[in-house]
C-alpha cells in the first residue's frame, strides 16, 4: 500500500510543536495510531517504522515531546558517534519529560490531525512504553489498543504504573529480551507479575533480544523480536480499533 509522510505542526500552550504524519495514500477510514517515542527522538529509523504501519492501513502519529526545549532533535548511530556529546544532550532531554506533558503532547498531537473521537492504539518504545500505560488508564475509552516494545520505566516512581494495573481494560501486547540490560525483565517483575493473569495483557520475552531490539541497522537489532511484535501489534490493532 502506498503511503505518505510529512511533519505538521500542532499548537500546544509551550508553542508549535512538530508531529510526524503518516498514512496510506488513499483515503479512507484508516485505523489510528499514536506512537510515543523512545530517548533518541524522531528519526529516519522512526520514519521507516511510521511507514510499515501505514502500509498495514494505519495512520499514525508521532509527537515530538522534547519540543518545549528543542525541536525535533534526535540522535542516530551516525551522530552519535561524530559527536558522543550528543548522548548527554539526550539524557538531558529525557529528564525534563513529565507523564502528564507527553500525554498533553499525544493529545495535541491527534486534535491535529483531526482525530476528535473514536478509538486510537497507542505503542511506545523504551520510555514510550510508560507513556502507553498512562494513556490507556487515563482513557480507556479511546486508547483501547497498546503495544511496548522493549519498556522501560514500569515500576518507577512517581505514581508507579504497576500500581495501576487493575485499571488496564484495553488490549496490550509487550515485548522484551533476555539481553536487556538497560531495562532488564528483573527491573520490570512487579508490572509483569501484577498482568501475568490478566487476560487482555501478553508479555512475549524473546531470548537474546537485546534493549533498542526494533531499530533495524542498529547493532541492538533482533530481527525475531522486532517483527513478531510488530505482527503481535498490527494483529491487535486490527482487532481492537
Amino acid at each position: 500500500m502506498e503511503t505518505r509522510q510529512e511533519i505538521i505542526d500542532a499548537e500546544t500552550a509551550a508553542g508549535p510543536m512538530a508531529v510526524l504524519h503518516t498514512r496510506p495514500t488513499a483515503e479512507g477510514a484508516w485505523k489510528r495510531v499514536g506512537i510515543f517515542f523512545d530517548a533518541p527522538g524522531i528519526r529516519d529509523a522512526t520514519e521507516s517504522f511510521c511507514t510499515r504501519l501505514a502500509a498495514e492501513g494505519f495512520e499514525v502519529v508521532v509527537p515530538d515531546l522534547y519540543h518545549r526545549e528543542e525541536r525535533l532533535f534526535h540522535a542516530t548511530p551516525a551522530k552519535r558517534d561524530a559527536d558522543p556529546s550528543i548522548v548527554d544532550r539526550m539524557r538531558a532531554l529525557m529528564g525534563t519529560l513529565t507523564d502528564d506533558g507527553i500525554q498533553q503532547d499525544m493529545d495535541d498531537a491527534t486534535a491535529a490531525v483531526g482525530w476528535t473521537d473514536g478509538p486510537v492504539g497507542c505503542i511506545g518504545f523504551c520510555l514510550g512504553a510508560r507513556a502507553v500505560h498512562r494513556a490507556m488508564v487515563r482513557r480507556p475509552d479511546r486508547f483501547v489498543a497498546g503495544s511496548m516494545f522493549h519498556p522501560s520505566f514500569l515500576t518507577d516512581e512517581p505514581d508507579p504504573p504497576f500500581m495501576s494495573v487493575d485499571r488496564l481494560t484495553g488490549g496490550l501486547h509487550i515485548g522484551i529480551g533476555t539481553a536487556d540490560e538497560v531495562q532488564s525483565i528483573d527491573m520490570h517483575r512487579r508490572y509483569f507479575d501484577a498482568v501475568e493473569s490478566m487476560d487482555n495483557v501478553e508479555v512475549q520475552i524473546f531470548d537474546g533480544a537485546d534493549h533498542g531490539f526494533t531499530w533495524p541497522g542498529y547493532a541492538t537489532y533482533h530481527q525475531e523480536a522486532s517483527d513478531t511484535c510488530f505482527a503481535e501489534t498490527v494483529s491487535l490493532f486490527s482487532a481492537r480499533l
